[in-house]
């Protein structure tokens, strides 16, 4: 029986870094899949900070999950990362594809965004998924302390309004600005991130 699995955590929880050996470890037995990605850094293929990537299919906002299977089958297998930017409306296409095609989805995603609030497709794969399983690699914050947080730091401070989506990067403090702010974004935990604290 198929299975909807959805593994979530902060950044730096080896959630790209699990999607791509999953991939791996399934077509190096033979079997077919697709591995999908939506806004990575690096754009059509799925990218871990150790180093690694694999060519991926990018899923637009017009993607229909569900027709993009049914025209690979067969099919053993999908892995889908950074599912927190997918609809919910993909995310239901995700478990249709695991209901009716019995094929197995291994998704990925953030758990919140820069204000502490669950993405929409995090909120639906949380609702759907068959299993729900927090990564165990434990980020932590500046000061030691586990990180809950995924702050989005403008120009060196801590921001807590803006567009929910912003593509950035983990880029160091004082990093070079070009074309206006240079946004990126910094582990923390729950109390540094309330106080806007980065420990620079």
């Amino acid at each position: 029986m198929a299975t909807l699995r959805f593994s979530f955590g902060t950044m730096g929880s080896g959630k790209s870094t699990l999607a791509l050996q999953i991939h791996h470890n399934l077509a190096a037995r033979h079997m077919y899949g697709l591995l999908l990605t939506k806004l990575d850094r690096e754009g059509e293929q799925v990218t871990s900070r150790l180093g690694v990537a694999a060519p991926a299919i990018q899923v637009t906002d017009d993607l229909d999950i569900h027709q993009l299977a049914i025209q690979h089958w067969p099919l053993h297998y999908m892995v889908c990362d950074e599912v927190q930017f997918y609809s919910p409306e993909q995310c239901d296409q995700l478990a249709t594809i695991v209901d009716d095609m019995e094929v197995d989805v291994y998704a990925f995603g953030l758990i919140t965004d820069f204000r502490g609030h669950l993405f929409e497709g995090t909120k639906r794969m949380l609702e759907i998924a068959d299993e729900r399983e927090p990564l165990h690699v434990e980020a932590r914050c500046w000061c030691g302390a586990r990180a809950t947080h995924n702050a989005r730091v403008v120009n060196d401070f801590v921001v807590y309004e803006g567009e929910t989506v912003v593509v950035g990067d983990t880029a160091g403090p004082g990093a070079q600005k070009m074309f206006g702010d240079t946004v990126r974004y910094e582990l923390l935990c729950r109390r540094h991130y309330n106080l806007g604290e980065l420990g620079v």
